[in-house]
């Protein structure tokens, strides 16, 4: 029997500016409706300061038809020009809860036809099998995990540090 991963802990404060974008292994999960509607164990996370990390998921990792083209677009400086998606489950929609970067910068290019989540509008999201919190406020869509120290922006009041 295994216990609980042992994990290093990470600063935000540490984390680069531009940000960085990593592979995982993790098995990320996403349960809305009552049920898991994304898994998978090939993942990315975007690592920026003062951010909690924020999970990309291949289009192929979502259940089908769960992801609906949503209403509206914003820029990132360093990914380009954001899509929004609607999650929708088992009669229940999440508007805006995903975003995707079409034609990401070409750092940011293995994101491409990747998919990041809100977790506030999700009945729960899961990063090793540990149950994330939502960044603060309603902006930013990094996941909090027991692994992730320092202040997170987000709250109010700290949406331009």
């Amino acid at each position: 029997m295994t216990g609980p991963i042992r994990r290093v802990i990470e600063n935000v404060e540490d984390y680069p500016r531009p940000p960085a974008l990593e592979p995982t292994d993790d098995i990320i999960r996403i349960v809305f409706a009552g049920r898991t509607i994304a898994e998978t164990d090939e993942a990315f996370r975007v690592l920026e300061t003062f951010h909690a990390p924020t999970y990309y998921l291949p289009m192929a990792a979502f259940a089908e038809g769960v992801l609906q083209p949503g209403k509206g677009t914003s820029i990132c400086e360093w990914k380009g020009r954001a899509s929004y998606f609607d999650i929708v489950a088992d009669g229940q929609r999440a508007q805006r809860a995903a975003w995707s970067y079409l034609a990401p910068t070409a750092a940011f290019a293995p994101i491409k036809g990747h998919f990041a989540v809100y977790a506030e509008p999700m009945d729960a999201c899961f990063v090793g099998g540990e149950r994330v919190e939502p960044q603060p406020g309603n902006f930013y869509g990094g996941w909090v995990t027991s692994w992730i120290a320092g202040p997170v922006k987000g709250a109010p009041g700290t949406t331009h540090w």
